[in-house]
């Protein structure tokens, strides 16, 4: 490769990325509906017909911003699992928490980001395949701590739980191949259900639902998050 070819990337990289912080102010002030490639290139001090060299559409803009997103979140997740499995790695439940964590701090610090990724649909807007691995890489990170410790016969469920209806046995295969949980269809059924209360949890706060009952929000996640954690079988000390 030259060296003339080498600054051409860089330079498109640098203006790719200017690009995406540009739109991801943009969503802080109108929300992904009101992203627009023209007013992007008005505050970059281009003319509307060279940002589409870089993204040839809107959806193209979003779909770049949903995948930077998801990987950001991925991120975070891996390294508070990687930080707890590196001197622990039996301790799933402490696992379950560093993630919990990790995915409500990353949605604190970028509210509008996570609300492209896990609030309202976007009018117009069908995510393209190219977003499923970006979309479950912090999947992953749980379904690896989960399949761990049922391998290691270390999950032990607050109570007794019902089993999985054989009804829902298709839609928990989906779910093991989809991120490699490799449990049982009423394991895997918990996990979800445990997943989903995360992510509903860190929503409730982020976008008001809780204001002027939950005071203390940290408690309150770190709590729920232990009992979500009891109901799959990971006790957090």
């Amino acid at each position: 490769m030259s060296a003339g070819r080498t600054a051409r990337e860089r330079v498109r990289a640098e203006l790719i990325a200017e690009i995406t912080d540009i739109a991801r102010r943009q969503l802080a002030s109108a929300g992904a509906a009101g992203l627009s490639l023209r007013a992007v290139a008005r505050e970059m001090g281009m003319v509307s017909s060279a940002i589409y060299r870089y993204f040839p559409s809107r959806d193209d803009l979003l779909t770049a911003l949903i995948v930077d997103g998801y990987n950001a979140i991925g991120a975070a997740v891996e390294r508070a699992d990687d930080v707890v499995r590196g001197e622990r790695p039996d301790a799933f439940g402490e696992r379950w928490l560093a993630v919990c964590r990790a995915v409500r701090a990353w949605a604190l610090a970028h509210p509008h980001e996570f609300a492209l990724l896990y609030g309202s649909p976007v009018p117009g807007y069908r995510a393209p395949q190219d977003t499923v691995a970006a979309a479950v890489r912090d999947t992953r990170v749980y379904a690896r701590i989960v399949t761990e410790a049922h391998a290691a016969g270390a999950l032990d469920p607050l109570g007794p739980c019902p089993p999985a209806p054989a009804a829902l046995a298709a839609d928990m295969g989906r779910v093991r191949e989809g991120v490699g949980l490799d449990v049982p269809d009423d394991i895997a059924a918990r996990a979800v259900t445990a997943w989903s209360g995360l992510f509903g949890t860190v929503s409730f706060e982020l976008f008001g639902t809780f204001n002027n009952t939950i005071e203390d929000g940290a408690a309150y996640f770190d709590h729920s998050m232990v009992l979500l954690g009891r109901l799959v079988g990971l006790a957090a000390s």
